[in-house]
């Protein structure tokens, strides 16, 4: 018998974000021959983002496209899901490993009494069953799990999946009404975005981040900088953070974001424990510290030791050229 996926799309700043195309491919790959993939977008004035993901989805891509929907709100996205899921009877649901997945899964997994597997980072099959790999211990450690039967939620973890290949067709796009729920304990009254990075963090190839090293909030410039030529995000160690020197929402570790770029260029960080965890599967880790006994160049690939206000403008300068 075909099973059904349903992957739960996810639109931020007006953009189709990048984890809901690595959950397309994800389901494909836990997928047999014969089951049906297909999306779920939720969000307010989704012609453009619903019209993008069509072109990736093999099966049909289901809107809720309503203003009480522009933001997240688990009251308000549950009801909304709930009614859809139950008339498409999915077997998976896969979502992204972001804020919202985070909220959102369990509580899907609690409704439909399913089985959950969160952080996935690999997919594979070993004979006929499939294993989901997930990290433990801060990263320190990974572990493979399957599911011994359906239905079943799995989160993936963003930069670790390969992005969905174009199906060469449009999916069908079916609308569906959205009907408030009567008794909201929450409501929002207005969102307030304290980063104004063109890149999401969590999903940057390219992370530059700075620790207590930077000194103060002006000694992120340099970072920004570097960052803004490479195309990449600009991160923070917990340390940066409590000091002051730049907001929470920067903050990558283990009660931080959990990044996995391409390049991590960590510019004044000691590595501790904490950050290590919410940055050591990186695919190339760059450091620069002026001490050389530091504890980020055990895992990094490349050590630069050196003042990291000489030699951030210097890499700057050499890759602006590069790129120009």
């Amino acid at each position: 018998m075909s099973k059904h996926y349903v992957v739960i799309a996810e639109v931020r700043g007006g953009q189709l974000r990048q984890v809901s195309l690595e959950a397309i491919e994800a389901a494909q790959l836990a997928a047999n021959e014969g089951d049906t993939v297909s999306s779920l977008l939720l969000g307010h004035n989704l012609s453009e983002q619903a019209s993008q993901l069509s072109r990736y989805v093999p099966g049909q891509v289901h809107v809720l496209d309503h203003p009480d929907l522009e933001h997240y709100l688990a009251e308000r996205y549950c009801s909304a899901i709930l009614p859809v899921l139950e008339s498409l009877e999915p077997y998976t649901i896969v979502l992204g490993h972001t804020a919202m997945g985070r909220d959102l899964a369990p509580m899907l997994a609690a409704h439909f009494r399913a089985g959950q597997i969160s952080d996935v980072t690999a997919i594979h099959r070993n004979c006929s069953e499939l294993l989901f790999t997930r990290p433990i211990y801060a990263g320190k450690a990974f572990e493979q799990k399957r599911f011994i039967e359906g239905p079943q939620i799995i989160t993936v973890r963003p930069n670790n999946i390969s992005l969905a290949a174009e199906t060469g067709a449009s999916a069908e796009l079916i609308q569906h009404a959205y009907s408030a729920p009567a008794d909201l304990k929450t409501i929002i009254n207005d969102v307030i975005t304290k980063t104004s990075g063109r890149v999401d963090l969590a999903e940057a190839q390219i992370v530059v981040s700075g620790g207590r090293g930077v000194k103060s909030a002006e000694g992120f410039k340099p970072l920004e900088q570097l960052a803004e030529v490479l195309g990449g995000a600009v991160g923070a160690s917990r340390g940066a953070c409590d000091a002051g020197y730049c907001d929470y929402a920067l903050q990558i570790g283990q009660t931080g974001k959990v990044v996995t770029p391409q390049v991590y260029i960590a510019c004044g960080i000691s590595g501790a424990i904490q950050h290590l965890a919410g940055m050591s599967q990186s695919r190339i880790i760059i450091a620069i510290n002026k001490d050389p006994e530091a504890p980020i160049f055990k895992i990094a690939d490349y050590g630069i030791v050196g003042d990291l206000f000489e030699v951030v403008p210097l890499l700057t300068e050499q890759f602006r050229k590069a790129l120009t």
